[in-house]
């Protein structure tokens, strides 16, 4: 089942539910707002422990040293796509792969879609987009999936962020679940 990640409303607190093209000039304009900052863009996603999971992915924009933005959708399947998710005891490995391949989905979009939209702009703007953050660490029972996830991001072009260090999948997208 193939759920575009750039269909749909993304939340922003600030702005309040945009589509995927607003969310691209609000990052242009927070760019532009002050572009001798520079700016780490960063995407993660998380999902509760329960039988019918859904999948809030988070777009992060840093303003280093100056706070940031961010922009969620929740992922939402139907039930037929759901039932590799109803057993939580033994399933929750799927989970966290449903996880990063969103984000990772998500991540290859906007991507290409900020570099055709940035354009020539793209040279003036002090910004970086090479992180996913996972939902995974090596303390507790996640720690089996490390290398698999990281590899799985990393297959993707991007460099993977594990807990303590991926917020954006550990503390913003999960605060939405």
């Amino acid at each position: 089942m193939k759920n575009e990640v750039k269909n749909g409303e993304f939340f922003s607190p600030s702005k309040g539910n945009m589509d995927f093209g607003e969310v691209i000039k609000e990052i242009f304009d927070y760019i532009s707002a002050e572009p001798l900052f520079f700016y780490d863009i960063i995407v993660g996603c998380d999902s509760p422990s329960s039988d019918k999971p859904f999948f809030p992915i988070a777009i992060v924009v840093l303003r280093t040293g100056a706070g940031g933005r961010f922009f969620l959708k929740k992922m939402r399947y139907a039930d037929n796509f759901l039932k590799r998710f109803t057993n939580v005891q033994s399933n929750w490995k799927q989970r966290i792969l449903q996880e990063v391949y969103l984000s990772c989905e998500l991540a290859l979009t906007l991507r290409e879609t900020l570099e055709k939209e940035f354009g020539a702009s793209r040279q003036g703007f002090n910004y970086q987009f090479q992180y996913i953050h996972a939902d995974v660490g090596e303390q507790g029972k996640t720690k089996e999936m490390v290398k698999e996830v990281t590899g799985l991001i990393k297959a993707n072009g991007f460099e993977p962020r594990i807990k303590p260090f991926s917020f954006a999948a550990s503390v913003v997208a999960d605060r939405y679940t």
